[in-house]
């Protein structure tokens, strides 16, 4: 699948926002530790998705209701769905310079029933974008960081309705923005998430 810039201006996936707020200090604070072990921009993108992925649970995992979007709030609670840790991640990368936008895929859902859309990252790196996914691995998924071919969460069954969608947003997509800001908890956040993009 070949990846589409939402804009071919490359700074706006380095931009912050209400959602990527990585001037916050928890934001910077956190980059800061990270890019301290981090050899180069490689390292510290490794490190940063494996913090997310690993250190901030995926909250329909845990089962902790309460529903976060924006980065600063994810860091400090450790909790989000996979939109959440994307918006965190894009928010480590984008502090030290890392080209990184938000993608998205459409997957069944966890009872197979329904579709819901999945949040995901993509770095910039030589001159090319490598999504990632920070989700977190639970007994049959195992992401990973690379550059040298997808290691996701989940790889869509288009025969099922599944699909990846190719946009590179460098803003979180309007509509799951405003489900993730509105949802009183994460169970009515799972019926006010699209199910489409």
């Amino acid at each position: 699948m070949q990846l589409i810039q939402e804009t071919a201006d490359l700074s706006a996936y380095l931009a912050a926002d209400e959602a990527i707020d990585h001037q916050h200090p928890v934001v910077r604070e956190t980059a800061a530790r990270l890019a301290a072990d981090a050899a180069d921009s490689y390292a510290y993108a490794r490190l940063a998705y494996e913090f997310v992925r690993d250190t901030v649970p995926h909250s329909a995992d845990t089962g902790d209701p309460r529903v976060t979007w924006r980065a600063s709030d994810v860091l400090a609670r450790r909790t989000g769905i996979c939109h959440a840790k994307a918006h965190a991640l894009a928010a480590l990368l984008r502090a030290e310079d890392i080209p990184t936008a938000l993608c998205y895929q459409r997957l069944r859902d966890d009872d197979g029933d329904g579709l819901v859309v999945h949040g995901l990252v993509a770095v910039r790196f030589h001159g090319a974008w490598h999504r990632q996914d920070p989700r977190g691995n639970k007994p049959g998924v195992d992401a990973r960081f690379s550059l040298g071919g997808e290691r996701l969460a989940w790889v869509p069954d288009t025969a099922r309705g599944e699909l990846d969608h190719p946009v590179l947003y460098a803003a979180p997509h309007p509509a799951v923005l405003d489900a993730l800001r509105t949802a009183p908890d994460r169970e009515a956040l799972g019926s006010a998430l699209p199910s489409t993009l």
